[in-house]
């Protein structure tokens, strides 16, 4: 079962296809259908959510949130099909990534859309994702103007009354690329996303196939800041004279 999952995230990091896994790891014939079937049942997210417990606990927090950053990614599709459309603002055609992350940028909720759905309408069916009686502390989710929506209130308001949107808006006057408090967490973990070759663009033809990938990428993040790899050497800076 360890070989599925090496597998598994060895082709997430490299983005290497199914049918070109080296031949020391498993065969497709064998990973998939685990993967599948993980993704099916929500195996996936279960583990998401049994270890962020875990790095929360670890790091000095409770091991539920108070709060949450959401936010949206939008990246290109490949010719293997499946839903996408086109996002007017990033001028962008595919899908859209639609994230929610706790204080520390793990992952709580992920959903995959086609790159057409608007931000604030995308908001309450990934908010949805999240269960009161599983985060029991949360309070808060932070968002940007994309999310300065009174459909997504109204429906907070109804389905999740205890959970305030706070707006987190750019100064006035500030142009170009500027950190916003609280929310800049959600986009450093696109960023450690980022780093899985998998993500680069959406190579799945499923988006709960995309979903799950997503969910990958955040398990091996959160088993590596549980079990460090303790073989490679300390950096250190120069010291000058």
């Amino acid at each position: 079962m360890r070989e599925v999952v090496n597998t598994i995230v060895y082709l997430n990091r490299t983005g290497c296809q199914w049918d070109m896994l080296p031949h020391d790891l498993l065969p497709k014939s064998t990973v998939y259908d685990y993967f599948a079937q993980w993704r099916n049942d929500g195996t996936w997210q279960r583990m998401v959510d049994a270890l962020r417990a875990q790095v929360r606990v670890a790091a000095g927090h409770e091991a539920t949130p108070s709060a949450a950053s959401i936010d949206s990614q939008s990246v290109k599709t490949t010719e293997v099909g499946g839903e996408h459309g086109y996002d007017g603002g990033k001028k962008i055609s595919g899908r859209k990534r639609h994230v929610l992350v706790d204080v520390m940028g793990l992952l709580l909720a992920v959903m995959v859309t086609s790159a057409a759905l608007d931000d604030g309408a995308a908001a309450p069916q990934l908010t949805e994702r999240l269960q009161p009686q599983d985060h029991p502390r949360l309070q808060k989710i932070w968002g940007d103007n994309k999310y300065h929506n009174h459909a997504y209130r109204r429906w907070l308001a109804e389905n999740r009354p205890g959970w305030e949107l706070e707006v987190k808006a750019r100064a006035p006057g500030v142009k170009g690329f500027a950190v916003l408090p609280k929310r800049w967490v959600v986009e450093r973990s696109f960023a450690w996303h980022g780093r899985y070759r998998r993500h680069s663009k959406d190579y799945e033809r499923r988006t709960d196939s995309s979903e799950s990938m997503i969910r990958v990428s955040a398990l091996h993040l959160m088993l590596r800041r549980l079990a460090p790899d303790q073989t490679s050497p300390a950096f250190r800076y120069r010291t000058t004279c």
